[in-house]
């Protein structure tokens, strides 16, 4: 859970809130810092309401940056008001009704609207901006492929971070396997995706997946002491942005073409399958 009374003790007097029914948002502007942090009812989930007030605020963030000559971001952090979860993953009650109904344009909405999300995330928004993820809590699912999209992931020791959508015989289709194989290959990002393991926040540190490794309720401290490293050699942390994003670069067309894959996939599981995930829906419930 992401402490912005530290924040607020950081920034004095330049700031402002904002809340939603399941965003807050917090404007450091003295730093430069635009803050979304999840809420999490009526479950730590990407549910339709919440990434749809997550694609109005970035909307709303891309207009301010044109209004003011691209000066008002720098950084935008993307946390959660939820005490020991970052996101359990996508709505998998959503998911369910979708398949009984046999609702493929259904499925097909709610990748693209989760693919906007970690592609806007990669290209940090198509703005000279950077951004971060805070992992405080479980990162599991779609919450991993949110969290792991961005250009800074910083983790707290002891948080857990996985992929388990093959407990219910299926793949996570919004952008694990195109993020983790342009990082630790292919043959290990398969592994990763298809053992459907937790891992803690120390371990994805060791493989290279998580940027900063914080203590224990340090999180937001460690964000602050990246920013200010950064800005001593502001162009060349911006230019090798810049250098990144052509190196690695994960195209729109191939999150949709997976995303395709997966509503497909979707459509294909059992009863005993579908079963499994209504029992996880259970289980994110009682995480609220």
């Amino acid at each position: 859970m992401t402490n912005v009374a530290y924040i607020s003790e950081v920034t004095s007097e330049q700031q402002s809130y904002a809340d939603k029914s399941q965003l807050k948002t917090y404007y450091d502007a003295r730093n430069r810092i635009i803050w979304l942090l999840m809420k999490g009812a009526p479950r730590p989930a990407f549910t339709l309401e919440l990434l749809n007030e997550i694609t109005s605020q970035i909307k709303t963030i891309k207009q301010e940056m044109a209004e003011s000559g691209g000066e008002k971001y720098d950084f935008l952090v993307l946390g959660s008001d939820i005490e020991g979860v970052f996101n359990l993953g996508g709505d998998l009650d959503l998911f369910s009704q979708h398949i009984r109904n046999g609702d493929r344009d259904g499925l097909l909405s709610y990748a693209k609207l989760s693919i906007d999300l970690v592609y806007q995330n990669l290209v940090h928004f198509g703005e000279d901006m950077t951004s971060i993820s805070l992992i405080q809590g479980d990162a599991l699912g779609g919450g991993f492929e949110a969290a792991f999209s961005a250009n800074v992931v910083v983790a707290e020791r002891g948080t857990r971070c996985g992929l388990p959508e093959v407990l219910f015989n299926m793949f996570p289709g919004m952008g694990a396997f195109s993020m983790l194989s342009r990082k630790i290959g292919f043959a290990e990002a398969e592994k990763m995706i298809m053992s459907g393991s937790v891992h803690s926040a120390e371990k994805l540190y060791e493989m290279g997946l998580v940027d900063i490794l914080a203590e224990k309720g340090e999180g937001e401290v460690a964000i602050y002491r990246y920013i200010k490293s950064t800005q001593r050699s502001k162009n060349a942390y911006r230019s090798m942005q810049k250098v990144k994003d052509i190196c690695n670069q994960v195209s729109y067309e191939e999150l949709m073409g997976i995303g395709r894959v997966w509503a497909d996939a979707a459509l294909k599981l059992s009863e005993k399958d579908l079963r499994m995930m209504e029992r996880l829906v259970r289980r994110q419930n009682q995480r609220v």
